[in-house]
């Protein structure tokens, strides 16, 4: 299966590229004003919205804390140009997300995590069923905005097709990531990167 848009493709029901972190800078979004909307207040949005919606919790470290940015230990510091890459596209991004055993009831969740964040005023646009196999398996996808922000909720995953479940929602700061040249994209992110 495919995902579309940043921060998530899964091949083969395994998680290839996920970029997930804590936004850049102050996160006015280009637009300034007295009361900035960062990273901190989208992830905070993010967790509320997720603990309010009772979606499973998360287990990968750092992500769905109270925090963006997780762990107070050092990080390695990157090796590769991907690395170096995924850490600057990190820092333009929001995220929770849970991968593991199918759960009851988180795609409701998923869709009850969506209403609180329009009542964020995050302004839901698109929202999509794709049909990810033969046996049943879809992935729903709602895509929200503002300011300056996109945010792609997912939720792929039926315990009749996959043994595993994955729901994700993850913010990205639209001029952080304009930063990036089309080369660093395609490096990033491979094929996607022309989706993108």
């Amino acid at each position: 299966m495919r995902g579309r848009g940043r921060g998530w493709t899964t091949v083969a029901g395994a998680a290839a590229v996920v970029v997930l972190g804590a936004g850049c800078g102050t996160g006015t979004g280009g637009g300034g004003g007295a009361s900035a909307f960062g990273r901190e207040t989208a992830h905070a949005e993010i967790v509320a919205a997720v603990e309010k919606a009772g979606l499973p919790k998360s287990d990968l470290p750092g992500i769905g804390g109270a925090t963006p940015t997780g762990s107070t230990s050092p990080r390695p510091t990157p090796s590769t140009e991907r690395d170096r890459l995924a850490e600057r596209a990190a820092a333009c991004t929001a995220a929770w997300q849970y991968i593991g055993p199918p759960v009851d009831g988180s795609r409701a969740g998923l869709e009850k995590a969506v209403a609180t964040l329009v009542g964020e005023d995050w302004v839901q646009g698109e929202r999509q069923v794709e049909k990810l196999d033969d046996k049943g398996g879809t992935m729903l996808q709602f895509t929200l905005r503002k300011r300056g922000w996109v945010m792609y909720a997912r939720h792929a995953g039926v315990t009749q097709s996959l043994s595993m479940e994955m729901v994700s929602l993850n913010a990205t700061e639209t001029a952080c990531m304009n930063r990036f040249t089309e080369q660093e994209k395609k490096v990033l992110f491979g094929e996607d990167a022309e989706r993108s």
